[in-house]
């Protein structure tokens, strides 16, 4: 990279002076936020959905200025970048504390956390999934193939798609996708999504699994994932699919199962090798 001109660096700061100014603005927000999640406020769900949003707001600003960065110093700005993947796992966060964080369980498991957020329109919920969903991925583009989160991305992922399962009303569910009722649309998409995205953080664990880790904690996580996905297909009484799923977590039981055999035993001829 050559030399970066102090031209260049003078319209740099000066572009993002204002959008700094943005940023102070939404912190301020997000303080006032929080001093009322901290008085224990009746609605305080409904604050931490304003927290997670405020949160992307965040984000967003902080992929604006990495580039500006970009584009007038032809140099990715790392400061604004890991900023905006805190904001994404702050956001989640906040969501984990409205809805759970709970991957293969039942509706009924974390249902009462569900209903204290009742009047949040279907529209809402699945526009806040779509904006949590294209923000980590504008993060992970911006960091690039290489880089040293990429695997860290996965657990990122992975949470989300958790999130965006256990926001979504699963309460009276054959009567919410009746075509004919109020916010059909955008309940399908919404599951659709959902069904996705577990997928998605099923063979992203298993990938991470096999070309890093070797950890079994994160094979256990991939089947979790296929676990829940199972689960909604069950509920949509799509038993084909749910077959198809069941049949795919023995097969990967077992393997994970032979991995973890094979693990202790050489671990075991380790040891005794150690010791002659």
């Amino acid at each position: 990279m050559g030399k970066i001109s102090e031209e260049a660096k003078k319209r740099y700061f000066e572009k993002v002076k204002e959008y700094k100014t943005v940023l102070e603005q939404i912190i301020q927000r997000e303080k006032n936020l929080q001093k009322v999640v901290e008085k224990g406020d009746s609605n305080s769900a409904y604050v931490k959905i304003n927290l997670a949003e405020e949160s992307l707001n965040l984000a967003s600003y902080y992929l604006l200025l990495n580039e500006i960065s970009v584009s007038l110093l032809s140099v990715k700005n790392d400061t604004y970048l890991n900023e905006a993947r805190k904001s994404c796992y702050k956001c989640i966060i906040y969501l984990e504390d409205v809805v759970s964080n709970l991957i293969d369980a039942p509706y009924s498991d974390y249902k009462e956390k569900v209903e204290q957020i009742e009047g949040m329109e279907d529209e809402k919920r699945y526009a806040l999934m779509r904006k949590l969903g294209f923000t980590i991925q504008s993060v992970v583009e911006a960091f690039g193939e290489n880089s040293k989160w990429k695997w860290s991305f996965v657990e990122l992922e992975g949470r989300f798609a958790t999130v965006a399962k256990n926001i979504f009303n699963f309460k009276n569910l054959a009567e919410g996708l009746d075509p004919r009722s109020e916010g059909y649309q955008y309940r399908t998409a919404h599951l659709n999504l959902v069904k996705d995205l577990l997928q998605k953080s099923a063979d992203r664990y298993r990938e991470k699994y096999e070309l890093s880790t070797n950890r079994i904690d994160d094979f256990k996580l991939a089947i979790h994932y296929l676990g829940a996905l199972r689960r909604i297909y069950m509920l949509l009484g799509d038993g084909t699919s749910a077959e198809t799923i069941r049949k795919k977590i023995e097969v990967w039981t077992q393997k994970m199962e032979d991995d973890e055999r094979r693990s202790d035993t050489k671990r075991s001829t380790l040891t005794k090798t150690g010791e002659n």
